[in-house]
């Protein structure tokens, strides 16, 4: 696979770019301190077919991929205003009910998920579960011909604004008595299905919401796919989660990097601009190769998957969403540090990035999970849990 892009994908980049400066980082600022959402860029981007590129076209897509899907993603992340429902609602929801849906699934979801008119919130987080998927306690239960759901969520992102959450339960396998993994379409104002914001550190126009699904009852056709295919289903999302989670950073890591460069060319002390000096010009020029590299496997993974190499996928994507992570903290870190007392300005907009940049570290999978992913699966190194 050559890592060049082709040309249609280099003109998707600055068409995206240029929608991106139209609105910039004093857009997604004064939104997350006004409490709003980014209805005007969400809706701009729909308009120009950016929400649904990796949806079939049938359904009102653009049949792309997540290829194109995490170009669109890094781009409005290096103009400062990232869009983080595009991980949740065409990523992961888009893509699991494309790829698993029932056709009135499909019909009824994503032309609204491609065109914008609707979004799709996605829970798999549990307070006891953390990083272990495997000890999620939410289930599903049959009652006649419905299913009653109960649990709890965490971190659940866009609750608020989403016309529906993708719920990852556990129903009970008949055969050996074994909760199994299964996704189900709950609709926002379901009897039974409540909400509350947690009150973050993080400034973000997007909130965060914890979850309680208290004997919520949902016709039978609200389970997505097969019963007994749940597994699959969920890694099917889960994996253009952690490569869109790698265009989130990378685009913030641009950003960030982008500001201190421009600083540093024209910012002088002495007789020479800062950027003359190699203490300021290195650690730029590093940061810069950093996210170049991370960038490259985010394209690997992206291939993979949009080719249905899942298994190939898996292992790129978690390592895509490692090498972004750790390269969008040392870029943002190294943007403040450029800056000095500006860089904690909000003129410069750069000190806010100091606690966002952590996050592509932490969700949707820690970078030590990730560790034990590549350590167990690709190095074939024993379990230690």
């Amino acid at each position: 696979m050559s890592p060049t892009e082709t040309e249609e994908h280099q003109a998707l980049r600055t068409a995206v770019a240029a929608l991106g400066r139209r609105y910039g980082r004093d857009y997604l600022a004064r939104l997350a301190r006004e409490g709003g959402h980014p209805d005007e860029l969400w809706a701009d981007a729909a308009k120009l077919g950016y929400l649904g590129v990796n949806l079939p076209e049938e359904y009102g897509g653009g049949g792309g991929g997540i290829a194109e899907l995490s170009i669109v993603l890094e781009e409005l992340g290096a103009a400062g205003c990232p869009l983080l429902m595009m991980v949740v609602s065409p990523a992961i929801c888009g893509t699991v009910i494309a790829r698993f849906g029932t056709e009135v699934q499909k019909r009824a979801w994503l032309p609204g998920l491609a065109d914008g008119s609707r979004t799709m919130a996605f829970g798999i987080t549990e307070p006891d579960a953390g990083s272990n998927s495997h000890r999620i306690t939410t289930t599903a239960r049959r009652d006649g011909d419905d299913w009653l759901l109960t649990g709890r969520k965490v971190f659940i992102s866009g609750v608020d604004i989403a016309d529906a959450t993708l719920i990852v339960g556990r129903t009970e396998d008949a055969r050996t008595g074994r909760l199994k993994p299964c996704l189900f379409i709950v609709p926002r104002d379901i009897p039974g299905f409540s909400r509350s914001v947690i009150d973050m550190e993080l400034q973000a126009a997007e909130k965060q919401f914890e979850l309680v699904l208290d004997e919520v009852r949902l016709p039978a056709d609200a389970l997505v796919g097969d019963e007994d295919a749940g597994l699959l289903q969920l890694f099917a999302g889960l994996n253009p989660e952690r490569v869109m989670t790698a265009a989130f950073a990378i685009g913030m890591g641009r950003y960030a990097l982008g500001r201190a460069v421009d600083y540093a060319r024209t910012r002088q002390v002495w007789q020479e601009p800062i950027g003359a000096h190699q203490a300021v010009a290195h650690p730029l020029a590093a940061a810069h190769i950093e996210l170049e590299l991370a960038r490259l496997m985010m394209q690997k993974a992206a291939r993979l998957y949009d080719a249905g190499d899942d298994t190939g996928a898996g292992e790129a994507a978690n390592m895509a969403k490692y090498a972004a992570g750790e390269a969008c903290v040392r870029a943002v870190d190294q943007a403040v540090h450029t800056l000095g007392g500006n860089g904690l300005t909000r003129e410069y907009g750069l000190a806010s990035l100091i606690t966002a940049a952590r996050v592509a570290r932490i969700a949707p999978v820690s970078r030590e999970m990730i560790l034990n992913f590549v350590s167990h699966q690709t190095l074939g190194l024993p379990k230690s849990y």
